[in-house]
This record gives structure tokens, sequence and C-alpha cells, in this order.
């Protein structure tokens, strides 16, 4: 140990750690060398007597080949450079190499897991999500929390899988059956914000930054985070049964909008009876049927934006029933979209949903509310969607309310 405590001293150390740095990157192979700058006096003379090499005062760096000092460390202690380094540093080297090609092994095993999934290739969104969690499964790999991976890829599982879209999920009771644990998919929650990404993609939205908007994704794809705050707004529903239908009767009675939840419809089953039913975006229009036509107004349902899980139940249960779901939004992409999500999932007829509708509303002047995101089709009006990317305006439901109060006021409703 004599020979290693001579290269202890201050003015080998960042000779050593230098070395270090270069075995550990290489796996301790000594064909490279090592170089030393800005080095003070008794560096620069330490190196001279290593190498051997005379270097005057001022010499900007001095690089060292790592077999010769192999051979000098060697023949001073008796031991190889990389043991000699390792002793003077006080740990073990490590062996990038070999760590880099376990890391690699690791990640390529989970991501052959998750590729093990039915999900991949079936869903293109499942292997965008794989393919940008690249980062994020290197740094579960480094810190050993793979299986929240596979935890993520249950969960989504469980989602896209589950035979009753139009039953409620609930996030707790999902967390529960794809980990074990109720609170796996709290917001925040490492498991969490992987499902979250998926979903994101998978509905071709942005990854949600604030409470309301993640509520609103799960809720997009079926899973509802409060039972009691997913709710809908209906107004003079016919339904019958006790608790909720006779609240539903009651306000009926009177022409007050109600506000149902999610956990009324659940645990308060009704009948509810086969009629048309006008749905609406905005409650600014149920609000104002409410007060101009009251108890004769229609019955009506509204989305209040994005459709909720209590709404997707509400209109399940009406479709059921026999009745028929016509539909009005909003004259924007956002709207759109959300026509073509009823339309499509409850089988509802567009309500004064027109090309010609559109144009005579739109406002073409420089204050106009100009289109926001991405195109969508109007399957239902092809003209619709041609007349609002050349106009380049949006039209909301509210500034149109009036003619659909005294649409909902005629007989025929047409």
């Amino acid at each position: 140990m004599s020979g290693l405590e001579a290269f202890r001293g201050p003015e080998y150390q960042r000779l050593f750690a230098a070395v270090r740095r270069s075995l550990e990157r290489t796996g301790s192979d000594l064909t490279g060398q090592v170089s030393v700058g800005s080095l003070d006096e008794a560096e620069r003379k330490a190196l001279i007597g290593l190498t051997g090499q005379y270097r005057p005062a001022g010499v900007a760096r001095i690089t060292v080949s790592l077999s010769r000092l192999d051979e000098v460390v060697h023949a001073a202690t008796g031991l190889p450079l990389p043991e000699a380094v390792a002793a003077i540093v006080g740990k073990p080297l490590r062996h990038k190499p070999d760590e880099r090609a376990r890391d690699e092994t690791a990640r390529a095993a989970a991501r052959s897991l998750a590729e093990a999934s039915p999900l991949y290739p079936a869903c293109s969104w499942f292997q965008q999500w794989l393919d940008a969690l690249a980062p994020a499964i290197t740094k579960m790999v480094n810190q050993g929390t793979t299986a929240r991976l596979a935890a993520a890829v249950r969960v989504l599982e469980a989602i896209e899988q589950r035979p009753e879209q139009n039953l409620p999920l609930l996030l707790p009771a999902l967390a529960e059956q794809a980990t074990g644990d109720t609170k796996a998919l709290g917001r925040g929650k490492p498991t969490a914000t992987l499902v979250l990404r998926a979903l994101a993609l998978r509905t071709g939205t942005p990854m949600p930054t604030r409470a309301e908007g993640t509520r609103e994704l799960w809720d997009r794809c079926g899973v509802v985070v409060d039972d009691l705050a997913s709710r809908v707004l209906v107004l003079n529903l016919p339904a019958t049964g006790d608790g909720l239908g006779e609240w539903l009767s009651g306000a009926a009675r009177y022409g007050t909008p109600f506000q149902i939840t999610l956990h009324q419809l659940t645990v308060h089953p009704m009948r509810v009876a086969g009629a048309d039913v006008f749905v609406c975006e905005n409650p600014a229009v149920l609000r104002q049927a409410a007060a101009e036509l009251g108890p004769d107004a229609p019955p009506m349902l509204c989305t209040e934006g994005r459709p909720s899980a209590a709404f997707h139940r509400m209109a399940h249960q009406l479709t059921d029933a026999g009745a028929r779901l016509r539909y009005h939004g909003d004259y924007d992409w956002d709207g759109i979209d959300i026509a073509n999500q009823i339309i499509t999932r409850h089988h509802a007829e567009p309500w004064h949903m027109t090309e010609d509708q559109y144009r005579k509303h739109a406002d073409v002047t420089d204050d106009a509310i100009r289109l926001r995101g991405n195109p969508k089709r109007t399957p239902w009006a092809p003209g619709l969607a041609d007349a609002m990317a050349e106009l380049g305006v949006a039209v909301y439901e509210e500034a149109v309310a009036a003619r659909l109060i005294e649409a909902l006021r005629r007989a025929d409703r047409k």
C-alpha cells in the first residue's frame, strides 16, 4: 500500500480522476490517452515524474498514455492500473459498457412487455405512446420502476377493452382493477401520468396541465374521477321511478332546469319515455328555453361543453327507451367534434346545423371570432365543413339561441 500512498497526493488528484473516467467509459481499455490542462507547478512535476518526459513551466496541457501509466503504476504498486485507480479513489470502478448493455436489455424487455399487449399494434396511438416514452423508459430502468409501465398498459387495456362503454368506470375502481392500488391513478401519480400521456394521444388532445383538464380527459375515455362532479343538465325530461324520477317529474311541472349527477343516475334507477329530446351544447340555450317556454318546452339535454360520463349515461338510457336525440352545437371545430361524437355514439340527428344556417349567421367582419384548431368533417352536411373552412369564423350557439327557441316553440319543431 505504500506505493499507492505516493499517488494519493493532491498533485495526482486530477490525473487519476481523468484516468477513472476513461477506464469507466471504455471498460478499462488501456489503449487510449488522458490529458490534464491548466496545471499548477506541483502537477507538472508529478506528471514529468510519471512519464519521464520533461515539460517546460507554463505548458498548457500534458497528455499521458494509459498503457505507459499502467506500466509505471504496476511497477510502483504491484497492481494493474484499473485496480490501483479503484484503490486510490476508494471505490470500485464502474464498467459503463456492461451497464449500457444491461440497461439496453432492460429497456428492450420493458418495451417487449408493452408490445405484448393486444393494443399493439392494433391501436396506432398506443405505438406512438411507446415510441415517445423512450426517455421515460430509460429513467424507469435506472430507477428500477419499470413495473409502472406494466401497470399503465393494464390500465389502458381496461379502458380500451371494457365491454360496456356506456356504464361509468370510476377511477379508483379502475386503479384497483389494473394495479391493485385504488390511489395509483390519482393526480400527479407516476402511473397516472403515463396513462394520461397515452389517453391524450388516443383522443388527439394536448396533455392536460390542470385538474379540470385531467378530469375532462379521463371523462372523454369513459373514466369518472368523481361521480358527483360528472353531471348533465336537463329540462322537462319525462321520467318515472322513486328518487330521481320523482325529482325530474317535479322539475318538469315547473319548467325548471335540473342537474343530474352520475351518482344519482347510478343509485336511483328510473324509466324515461321515448320522445324527441333536443340536445344543445351551451347552457344559455337551455336556460333561455326554460325562461321563455317553461313547462311547454320540449325535453332537453345540455352537454355544457364536452359531454360528460353522466351525459352519455343519460343519452344511452333515452335511446334505449326509443327516444330520438336531435343535436345542435357551436359552429367551431371543437363544436363539430362534439357533434360528430354525439351523432356517432348515440345515433343523434343534427338539428339546425346546415351550411345555410351557418352562412346566415357567420360574421365576416374584422370583429369576427376566428376559427381555431384542426378542421373536422361534417358527414351529415359536407358543405358545412367546407363553408366553415372558407369563411374561417366561429358561430357560437348562444348567438343563434333566439332562432333555436323559436324552432322549439313551433309545433312541428322541424
